[in-house]
C-alpha cells in the first residue's frame, strides 16, 4: 500500500499519487496538498530551515502539536515533553514549538470554568490561524476562532452552545468565542486575507480609462481611485476615515473663526474680544484648517497642474491659498497696504481667514459625502460576492477529503457538495441526485432537479441531497464572477452629463484663472498693486467651486435618502439623472411581480372518485410530508393553513422525476405527472382541459389518483403580488412601456404577463442574456430602467 505523508505546512495527510506538489529537501521528497503550501514551505525554509521528516505509515498513531496544531508521530517528532503528572507524552514538530509550550506552561496561572486538558493551560496563547490545519482526521475538530485542528482529548477548553460542544486550542480562543460566538460561527471573522493594496488595480470612477497599481488620485479630475474588483474585506475605507477626521477637526476650528469674522453681526461680541485679538485667534485656528485639513487638495492641485489637467481642486487650492496667504500678509505686513484699505472700526486691513477655512471645510464635507456614497455603491458587488461560499471540499483519488479556500480550487477537481450548502464553482454533477435553487441566476423560484451529467452553477444552493461534482470553471471564469464584473463595469460607466461636465471643467478652470489674471493686470494699470491683488484673489474666491464639491454628493445623499424611505435603493448617481428620461422599464418576474415562493393555488375534484377538495388535499399533503420534492412544502403549508389533519402514510416511495405513492387508511394514493398517476388522457377529457387551463395560468399541475382512479388535480404557483397590477397601471399612465424579462419558462411568464397587462415578455433568459436584451433595447433608442428583487438582477 502506498505510504502516506504529512504536508509540513497544513498537517494534512497526502499520498505521492494525489499530492498537488512536491519538492526535494535535504535529500528527501516532501509532498504537499496544494501549491500554496509548497510556496509557503519554500518561503519559510529560506528564512528559518526546519527539520522535515514527516513520512509515516498507516499504522502510526498521530498526535497534535499543541502550539501549531500539526499532526506528528513519535517517530517523526522533532521534540517531546513528558508532563510531571504522568499524563501522555506531548510531541512537537519542532524544538521551537516545544520551547513555546514549556514557556507558556511555566507562566500559566488562574482558573477557568471550561473543561481543560491538564497539558494545556487555559491561558495558552493561540498560535494558529485559518491558514493552519483543518481537521486531519474524523476524530478531530476545528477551533471556530483560529481554525486549528484540535483533538477532543487534547483540547485546551470546550464550550457548549445551542446543544453543540465547541473545542478550542487555547483559553484565549475560548475568551474571544464567548464574547461574540455568532460572528465566528457565521464566518464573518474568518475572511481570507486580502491582497496588499499595492497589488490591486485601481481605477477612477469618473475616468475609467485611468488605471494604476495601488491607491492614489486621478491625474485628470483628482478624485480618489477605487479598486476595480471589490473584495469582502470589511475594513473601512482608509481615505474615508482620513477625510472624516480632517472634516471633524476642521469643522470644530472653523466655527469659531466664522463667528469671529461675523463679529459685527453678533451683538455684544466686541465687548468680550478686541478686533486685534479676534484676528490673531483666526490666524491660529484657520492655519491648521487650511494647511492640514486642505493638504490633500493642494497635492491634487499640484498633480493637476503638472499633468496639464486643471480641475476642481486646482481652483480650490488657488482660492483658499490666495485668501489665506493674502490674509497672513495683511496681518504680518499691514504697511504694504494703502490707508484707504483699512477698516474704519478696527484700523486694520480686512482679512479672509473665514473664507479660506469655510471653503476648505465645505469641500472636505463634500469629499466625505462622496466617499460614503461610493462605498454604498460597492455594497451591491459585495452582496454578489457573498453568494459564493468561502471554501470547498476537495476529494482526492484515495478518497480523502480536505476543506480548502475557494480560490485554491483547480479546474478538474473533484468536489463534494453537502445538503443545503452553496455550490462552490461552475461544473458538472458526477454522482448523486438533488434539487438546486437557481433563483440567484435565473430568478426561478422553483428548485431545479439535477442528476449525474447535469451542469450546475457556483453560488446556487443545493437541496436536501449531497453529491459529487467536477469543477469546470473557477475564479474569474465562473458565471457569478462574470455577473460581478458586469455590475462593476456598469457602476464605472459614465452618464452623459458627466461627460459634459468633463468638457465644461476643461474650459472653466483655465477661464477663471485667466479672468483673475486680467483683473490683476487691469488694476495694476489703473490702480495699485494692492488693489490688483485683492481683485485677483476675489475672483478666485468667488469662483472657487465649493458648491461643485458639495452639491453633487449632497444631491446624491438626499435623493437616495428619500428613495430609501419609499423602499427604493439607488446604487449610483447616474441612475437618478437618467430616471426622469426613462420610457421603458424592464421587470423581473420572480420576487418582483410575484411573491417569490410557491404556494398552493388550486385543488380540483369531480372526476372518477367522489371526494371533497379538503379531503383530497389532506390525503395529498399527508403523502407530501414524507417527500423531499421542492413543491411538497407548498402543499403541506396549504393544508395546514386550512386546518386539515394530516396522517402518517405507509409504504411510501418516491420515484425521481415522476412522483410519489403510498397508502393512507388502506387507500393507495399516487401524486405526480400524468403518466405516473393516472396514465394517458384524451385531449378532450375534462381532466386534460382543466390541467391545461391551470398551466395557462402559470401553475405547476400534479395529478392525483386513489386506488388507480383519477381523483383530482393539485395546482401550485408563485402568486402575483397584490401591488403589482396598480404599479404597472401607474407606469402605463406615464406612457412607460413595461417589459418582463425572466429566467422562468414561457408558459408561466406569459400567464403572469396576461394577468398584469404587461406589454412584452422575454422568457428563459439568463443574466448575461438579460444584459444583452437591455443593450438591444437601448440601441433601438429606448431609455431603459430595470426593476428586480435581488443581486442577480443587478
Amino acid at each position: 500500500m502506498e505510504n502516506e505523508y504529512i504536508d509540513p505546512i497544513c498537517g494534512m495527510k497526502v499520498m505521492p499519487g494525489s499530492a498537488a506538489a512536491s519538492v526535494e529537501f535535504n535529500g528527501q521528497m516532501i509532498y504537499f496538498c496544494a501549491v500554496g503550501c509548497k510556496d509557503k514551505f519554500l518561503a519559510q525554509t529560506q528564512v528559518n530551515p526546519v527539520r522535515i521528516e514527516r513520512k509515516r505509515s498507516d499504522s502510526d498513531t498521530g498526535h497534535i502539536d499543541p502550539i501549531c496544531g500539526m499532526t506528528v508521530t513519535p517517530e517523526t517528532a522533532a521534540a517531546s515533553y513528558q508532563p510531571e503528572n504522568g499524563d501522555e507524552t506531548i510531541y512537537f514538530c519542532a524544538e521551537g514549538c516545544k520551547r513555546k509550550y514549556v514557556s507558556q506552561l511555566e507562566s500559566g496561572n488562574g482558573s477557568s470554568n471550561s473543561e481543560e486538558s491538564p497539558e494545556y493551560p487555559h491561558n495558552k496563547k493561540c498560535e494558529g490561524s485559518l491558514e493552519g490545519t483543518k481537521a486531519a482526521s474524523s476524530g478531530e475538530s476545528v477551533d471556530p476562532v483560529c481554525g486549528m485542528s484540535v483533538a477532543p482529548e487534547t483540547a485546551a477548553a470546550s464550550f457548549d452552545l445551542d446543544g453543540k460542544t465547541y473545542i478550542f486550542c487555547s483559553g484565549s480562543c475560548l475568551t474571544k468565542f464567548r464574547q461574540d460566538p455568532k460572528s465566528f460561527l457565521s464566518g464573518s471573522r474568518n475572511k481570507p486575507q486580502t491582497a496588499d493594496h499595492q497589488d490591486v488595480e485601481y481605477t477612477c470612477p469618473m475616468h475609467p480609462e485611468i488605471n494604476k497599481q495601488g491607491p492614489g488620485t486621478c491625474p485628470v479630475c483628482g478624485m480618489a481611485l477605487e479598486p476595480k474588483m471589490i473584495s469582502l474585506d470589511d475594513k473601512p475605507d482608509p481615505e474615508l476615515v482620513d477625510m472624516q477626521r480632517r472634516f471633524l477637526v476642521s469643522a470644530v476650528l472653523t466655527i469659531p473663526v466664522f463667528a469671529l469674522a461675523m463679529g459685527e453681526m453678533i451683538p455684544g461680541l466686541d465687548q468680550y474680544i478686541s478686533p486685534t485679538l479676534s484676528i490673531w485667534v483666526q490666524v491660529l485656528l484657520a492655519t491648521p484648517v487650511v494647511l492640514w485639513g486642505g493638504s490633500p487638495f493642494f497635492k491634487r492641485a499640484f498633480l493637476s497642474i503638472r499633468n496639464m489637467s486643471p480641475n476642481m481642486f486646482t481652483l480650490v487650492a488657488m482660492g483658499t491659498s490666495a485668501a489665506f496667504f493674502y490674509s497672513l500678509a495683511a496681518v504680518f505686513f499691514p504697511q504694504l497696504f494703502p490707508a484707504s484699505m483699512l477698516e474704519h472700526h478696527s484700523g486694520s486691513v480686512p482679512v479672509y481667514f473665514e473664507a479660506a477655512a469655510v471653503i476648505t471645510t465645505l469641500v472636505l464635507l463634500g469629499q466625505v459625502l462622496e466617499l460614503r456614497a461610493r462605498s454604498q455603491t460597492s455594497s451591491a458587488i459585495k452582496e454578489l460576492l457573498r453568494l459564493a461560499p468561502e471554501t470547498a471540499i476537495v476529494v482526492f483519488d484515495d478518497g480523502s477529503e480536505k476543506e480548502i479556500d475557494l480560490s485554491d480550487v483547480q479546474i478538474g477537481a473533484k468536489l463534494r457538495v453537502r445538503a443545503n450548502e452553496k455550490i462552490p464553482v461552475d461544473g458538472m454533477i458526477l454522482d448523486g441526485q438533488t434539487s438546486v435553487d437557481e433563483s440567484m441566476v435565473t430568478g426561478e423560484s422553483m428548485p431545479v432537479e439535477k442528476s449525474a451529467g447535469d451542469k450546475i452553477i457556483g453560488g446556487t444552493i443545493n437541496g436536501k441531497h449531497g453529491f459529487m461534482m467536477k469543477a469546470e470553471k473557477v475564479g474569474k471564469d465562473t458565471l457569478l464572477a462574470q455577473i460581478v464584473r458586469m455590475v462593476g463595469e456598469a457602476q464605472r460607466s459614465q452618464a452623459p452629463i458627466q461627460r459634459l461636465a468633463d468638457v465644461v471643467s476643461a474650459y472653466f478652470v483655465p477661464a477663471v484663472i485667466l479672468v483673475a489674471i486680467v483683473a490683476f493686470v487691469i488694476w495694476m494699470i489703473f490702480g495699485s498693486f494692492t488693489y490688483a491683488l485683492v481683485a485677483a484673489v476675489s475672483v478666485l474666491i468667488i469662483a472657487c467651486p465649493c458648491a461643485l464639491g458639495l452639491a453633487t454628493p449632497m444631491s446624491i445623499m438626499v435623493g437616495t435618502g428619500h428613495g430609501a424611505k419609499n423602499g427604493v435603493l439607488v446604487k449610483e448617481a447616474r441612475a437618478l439623472e437618467i430616471l426622469e428620461k426613462v420610457n421603458t422599464i424592464v421587470v423581473d418576474k420572480t420576487g418582483t411581480l410575484t411573491e417569490g415562493k410557491p404556494k398552493l393555488q388550486s385543488v380540483i375534484t369531480g372526476f372518477k372518485v367522489t371526494i371533497a377538495e379538503d379531503e383530497l388535499l389532506s390525503l395529498v399533503a399527508s403523502l407530501e410530508v414524507a417527500s423531499e420534492h421542492p413543491l411538497a412544502e407548498a402543499i403541506v403549508e396549504g393544508a395546514k393553513e386550512k386546518g386539515l389533519e394530516l396522517q402518517k402514510p405507509e409504504n411510501f416511495e418516491s420515484v425521481t422525476g415522476k412522483g410519489i405513492f403510498g397508502e393512507i387508511d388502506g387507500r393507495s394514493i399516487k401524486v405526480g405527472n400524468k403518466l405516473f398517476a393516472i396514465g394517458e388522457l384524451t385531449k378532450d377529457h375534462e381532466g386534460s382541459r382543466k390541467a391545461e387551463q391551470l398551466q395557462t395560468e402559470g401553475q405547476t399541475v400534479m395529478y392525483v389518483s386513489i386506488d388507480d382512479k383519477f381523483a383530482g388535480l393539485i395546482g401550485v404557483a408563485d402568486p402575483v403580488k397584490s401591488s403589482a397590477r396598480s404599479a404597472i397601471e401607474a407606469l402605463h399612465k406615464q406612457n412607460i412601456e413595461v417589459i418582463m424579462i425572466t429566467g422562468d419558462n414561457v408558459r408561466t411568464a406569459e400567464a403572469v404577463a396576461k394577468k398584469l397587462n404587461i406589454d412584452k415578455v422575454f422568457a428563459d433568459v439568463l443574466p448575461e442574456q438579460k444584459a444583452q436584451t437591455v443593450k438591444e433595447l437601448q440601441s433601438a433608442g429606448r431609455v431603459v430602467a430595470m426593476a428586480g428583487d435581488g443581486v442577480n438582477d443587478a
